[in-house]
């Protein structure tokens, strides 16, 4: 079998690398263990799969080691490659995923992707001992979200963290978000996202994260749009809104390599 593959990285700013996605679009869905072993071959923190269904776009995501029931970047690279190089006309397309239907709009340079919103609450008192011990350091809360949410105190803070892997393998969570407000004019919060679990240590960039990010952000700034930056090595830049119980993610993507993939 042969296949188209694109390498897009998704949320790009200046100085910031951003996320790498691999999108494979397709026309019939090959065995899930055909999807599994694509995705490690690729190596990457996503890999993508899409097909038409009628007027709307079937959406998978792969870890190297899973699959995952949502993924921001590789949904923004997704939509660029749609564009980009398979030639969808429109500023607006639909897909289908396991988190149900998300859309995605072409706003200028920028690209608008809309995810389920995930407010967090209060985690409880065990949970937030786990997480600090696997931080090696103590901050403002510990919340429950989609992923665990660990809040610092300062940007520095998060900068300098140096997590147990093996410890945030215990939590019983696929993932650990942690944040702090931000240190730069114009940045309104930053980002780190953890989830060895699921094969990636430290995700670049990561959509799903915001889902609970910008409630939470919203809600302590009481601003009705926020600017992010994911403070990953390669780092990301998001603009971020809130809207009827879904997150506003939009940034931008640029394709790093086009290629043809051998299974």
């Amino acid at each position: 079998m042969e296949l188209p593959l694109y390498q897009i990285d998704a949320f790009i700013g200046d100085g910031y690398a951003g996320n790498p996605a691999a999108v494979v679009p397709l026309e019939s869905w090959p065995d899930d263990a055909v999807l599994q072993y694509i995705a490690e071959e690729n190596n990457l923190s996503e890999t993508a799969f899409v097909a038409r269904e009628g007027r709307y776009w079937r959406l998978r995501w792969f870890t190297p080691v899973t699959e995952v029931a949502l993924c921001g970047h590789a949904t923004l690279a997704t939509a660029y490659t749609l564009w980009q190089h398979l030639g969808i006309g429109g500023n607006r397309v639909h897909f289908i995923t396991h988190s149900g239907q998300l859309t995605a709009c072409r706003n200028g340079e920028r690209i608008e992707i809309e995810l389920p919103e995930a407010s967090p609450v209060p985690a409880p008192p065990e949970l937030a001992e786990a997480v600090w011990r696997a931080l090696g350091m103590r901050g403002e809360t510990v919340l429950s979200a989609n992923f665990p949410l660990a809040v610092l105190e300062s940007a520095e803070q998060l900068r300098r963290l140096d997590p147990d892997m093996n410890a945030l393998r215990r939590l019983d969570a696929p993932g650990l978000i942690v944040t702090a407000p931000g240190d730069r004019e114009g940045v309104d919060f930053v980002s780190r996202f953890f989830a060895p679990t699921v094969g990636i240590p430290e995700d670049p960039v990561t959509g799903a994260a915001h889902c609970a990010l910008v409630p939470y952000w919203t809600d302590r700034t009481g601003r009705p749009e926020l600017h992010a930056l994911q403070l990953s090595k390669r780092g990301g830049e998001l603009f971020c809104s809130q809207e009827s119980g879904e997150v506003v993610l939009a940034g931008r993507a640029r394709t790093y390599l086009e290629g043809r993939i051998f299974v």
